[in-house]
């Protein structure tokens, strides 16, 4: 019986490992149809190779730095429990290897190859294991300091600010040192060009993948059979559906918003996804969406925030909100299973922000005075597939 146990656990996680590793294919293509097509090669380019420098990244550094193991043992020892710590570095990996990709989509089309795979190494190396290690296990005292404060430990199940928080805060660090796509506005500030979505098939793409992948993420963060609670599949599901319709109605049926609007739902969701109940779940997943297409709309019309994908507001502003929906919709007093406190999810919520947007300036800055992080306003024109891989998305160019 403990052989089966353990073998289901490893069964349990492996395929949440590949079901969030195949989300990395919905963020490459919600960024090759976003984008114009100039820029389509490159998206794809980037994300396969900011996951593979994750990945080494991770295994030799951030995995320790977060859990404080590593892999300098025999094969014999790390197999134990059917490779069972194999397994879940693999899925943590895929948590991780999500933060260059979520920033991705916020610095396409204007950001040189080489230095953005340098910063996703830095960064899944030492600042998002950092913030994983303070929060999932324990690091520097953080939870045990915010249960002294609060009563209760700060709850992000799955990842709404760890994750999605800390990607999406990054991202507004690494945007706002990039600077605005060339002709994006005009100098006084009004937008001088639209730089409308390439293929809206492709977005929407990369839009279902990501949602399907989702249920694994989120579903599989109990990483063991014994703890898998179909709570958190309907909670997903409610808060998928709540961001769709709100971002449905809210954005007038644009469909880059329509198929956006289920992403921000999951985000938010992420956090409270195993406390919450399913109604409070879509009222969440609602005020994401909302939150989504007005926050995109600000960011790019009035504060002249050129994040392609909307990055920014989708993961870090919908994540934020995710884990401060977890400290009121977790409570007893509505619905939820309770032992959460809103306190603790501000004060959890808020470190999140401040590491990652510190980290982003560090990283993003510190390679924009030694290497540039810009391609210059002429490869910019060309375009980042032509520029840098020397191939054009389609033969007829």
């Amino acid at each position: 019986m403990e052989a089966l146990q353990s073998g289901s656990n490893v069964l349990f996680v492996l395929l949440g490992a590949i079901l969030v590793l195949f989300m990395h294919a919905g963020f490459a293509f919600l960024e090759v149809g976003t984008v114009r097509e100039k820029n389509q090669v490159n998206a794809l380019v980037k994300i396969f190779s900011d996951f593979g420098v994750s990945t080494i990244a991770y295994f030799f550094i951030g995995y320790q730095v977060a859990y404080g193991m590593d892999f300098f043992s025999s094969a014999s020892a790390l197999s134990a429990n059917n490779g069972y710590e194999l397994v879940k570095f693999f899925f943590l990996l895929t948590f991780a290897a999500a933060i260059p990709a979520i920033i991705s989509g916020g610095i396409a089309e204007r950001a040189k190859f080489y230095p953005q795979l340098i910063a996703s190494a830095l960064i899944v190396a030492l600042v998002y294991p950092l913030f994983e290690g303070m929060v999932w296990n324990g690091n520097f005292g953080f939870q045990e300091k915010i249960n002294n404060i609060t009563g209760a430990d700060f709850h992000d199940f799955a990842g709404s600010i760890v994750v999605h928080g800390v990607g999406g805060w990054i991202a507004l660090a690494a945007v706002m040192l990039l600077g605005a796509r060339t002709g994006r506005y005009n100098k006084d500030g009004s937008i001088a060009a639209a730089f409308a979505p390439s293929s809206i098939p492709w977005l929407a793409l990369g839009a279902w993948i990501l949602t399907v992948g989702w249920f694994g993420f989120n579903v599989m963060s109990a990483q063991e059979v014994a703890g898998v609670s179909g709570l958190v599949a309907m909670n997903s599901l409610m808060a998928m559906v709540g961001g769709l319709l709100a971002a449905l109605f809210a954005g007038k049926n644009d469909p880059g918003f329509v198929h956006n609007g289920p992403l921000a739902g999951l985000v938010a969701v992420c956090a409270g996804s195993d406390v919450m109940h399913p109604m409070g779940s879509l009222v969440v997943g609602a005020v994401a969406g909302v939150l989504f297409v007005w926050a995109f709309t600000m960011a790019q019309n009035r504060w002249k925030i050129d994040d392609v994908l909307g990055v920014w507001p989708l993961h870090g502003l919908c994540g934020a909100w995710g884990g401060l929906a977890c400290g009121i919709f977790g409570l007893e007093a509505f619905g939820g299973l309770g032992g959460v406190s809103f306190a603790a999810q501000l004060i959890g919520t808020v470190a999140g922000i401040l590491i990652a947007l510190a980290g982003g300036f560090i990283i993003y800055g510190g390679l924009k005075a030694v290497t540039g992080i810009r391609l210059s306003e002429e490869e910019e024109y060309e375009g980042a597939d032509l520029s840098i891989h020397k191939i054009s998305s389609t033969s007829s160019r």
